[in-house]
């Protein structure tokens, strides 16, 4: 079995650098998705109150009988939790659904600024991490204009900005504000949900490696020091994504796919 290496966060905590997203994943599969996951070698699992499957993460966690030390979990509060009187019910709902005492990882979802309360949001995190109801603390789909105001509001600096991210979308401008902070880009549909760029020159790595495009790929962002959640329900697939600590790309390869930035996206916008 692989070993995934670890990343160290600026909250001191470690993060498998390659995780297991259950994102879309139908609530009546999740169970069997994450216990096949788990089987494979996963032990990071990236979750969220939005998408109504973190009791069935829960139930795979229980029934596989791996250790908690041996696990690191995400979830994520939903934007309609912002406001401070429900944040607090939001993350014991989000444990309690996973039958948990803490997550290693806890999120804002989404900064909806036209509500005006992720600042506020933010200010609960902090709280929630002093409880030791999470590790770390972190924000999702965040720009560099809510990052600022996060630093200019809060002295706690996100452990994490998980975003959209694959070749033809490197948000290049939101990653290099996450690095000059200390914050770890996590890159969501990191293969862009399979829509991947085919190019005679990524076909050529491909056959150079005995891989494929998408294990091509998900090497590339490791390459670039990001944490990864590729997402599917086949357990082939998990297998083919688990598989990429055997090869690793040299420079003019890794520019190779960074010269795919095309500005396209698979998900939706976050607003300004």
């Amino acid at each position: 079995m692989s070993t995934v290496p670890f990343v160290e966060m600026n909250s001191g905590a470690r993060i498998p650098q390659l995780g297991f997203g259950v994102f879309q994943v139908d609530p009546a599969e999740t169970k069997r998705v994450v216990l096949d996951a788990l089987e494979v070698g996963y032990r990071h699992i990236d979750t969220a109150a939005g998408y109504a499957n973190e009791a069935a993460v829960g139930e795979a966690i229980v029934e596989s009988g791996i250790d908690r030390s041996e696990l690191f979990i995400t979830t994520k509060q939903r934007p309609a939790d912002q406001a401070p009187d429900l944040s607090g019910d939001a993350i014991k709902s989000s444990l309690d659904k996973l039958g948990l005492p803490y997550v290693d990882l806890y999120l804002i979802h989404w900064p909806t600024p036209a509500r005006g309360l992720y600042v506020e949001a933010w200010h609960a995190l902090e709280r929630f991490a002093e409880q030791g109801l999470t590790k770390s603390i972190g924000v999702s789909n965040f720009l560099p204009e809510h990052l600022d105001r996060l630093a200019a509001e809060s002295s706690t600096v996100p452990a994490v900005n998980q975003i959209e991210l694959h070749p033809e979308l490197q948000q290049r401008e939101v990653e290099e504000r996450c690095v000059r902070a200390g914050i770890l880009v996590e890159a969501w549909s990191p293969i862009a949900r399979g829509a991947l760029v085919d190019t005679p020159a990524v076909d050529a790595l491909a056959a150079k490696y005995g891989k494929t495009v998408a294990q091509v790929t998900l090497r590339w962002h490791l390459e670039h020091g990001r944490v990864i959640i590729p997402r599917t329900v086949r357990k082939a697939r998990m297998v083919e994504n688990f598989d990429l600590f055997d090869f690793a790309l040299e420079p003019a390869e890794i520019s190779v796919l960074d010269a795919l930035e095309a500005g396209k996206r698979v998900g939706p916008t976050p607003p300004p």
